[in-house]
């Protein structure tokens, strides 16, 4: 399973132009679990965003989410993926590409398809594929507080 996505990154010469600073095939791919791939397509640190100067964070060591900041990634969860009931501390934005997913949550379990947007709320949840091919996922991963209901935070897990 290879995630098959274009970068483009812009950002400015030292004359304060706008250019392409990145125009690659995406290469960083990461299998953290059975049947799950993942590239991370750019992060920031700190509100609001720094747009000065040029870095390329796409290959740091990241975990899900980056406290104080924003992780922008692509997984590919394979039919079959290994589970990974989990929580975390930020808010996200997600696009599903290709294929089809179920989002278990505690309650309820969702189906979403090519074309569906989700915002993620620090909810626990699972993704399951249950079908015949990849589903392709971009996330936008914005750091938030734990959710706190009744007065006790809901930690980060998973």
């Amino acid at each position: 399973m290879t995630i098959n996505i274009r970068r483009v990154v812009t950002g400015h010469d030292d004359q304060g132009r706008a250019k392409v600073m990145i125009d690659e095939q995406v290469t960083n791919s990461f299998s953290p679990r059975p049947n799950a791939e993942f590239s991370v397509i750019w992060s920031s640190e700190g509100f609001p965003v720094n747009n000065d100067g040029f870095e390329d964070p796409s290959n740091l060591s990241i975990g899900t989410t980056r406290d104080n900041g924003s992780v922008f990634r692509i997984v590919s969860f394979g039919p079959g993926v290994a589970p990974r009931n989990h929580r975390t501390d930020s808010i996200d934005y997600a696009v599903v590409m290709s294929g089809e997913i179920d989002m278990v949550l505690d309650v309820e379990t969702v189906r979403l398809k090519a074309g569906d947007v989700l915002v993620q709320r620090g909810t626990v949840h699972n993704w399951i594929n249950n079908g015949s091919v990849p589903c392709v996922i971009a996330f936008a991963l914005i750091s938030a507080k734990p959710v706190t209901i009744n007065g006790k935070p809901l930690q980060a897990h998973g």
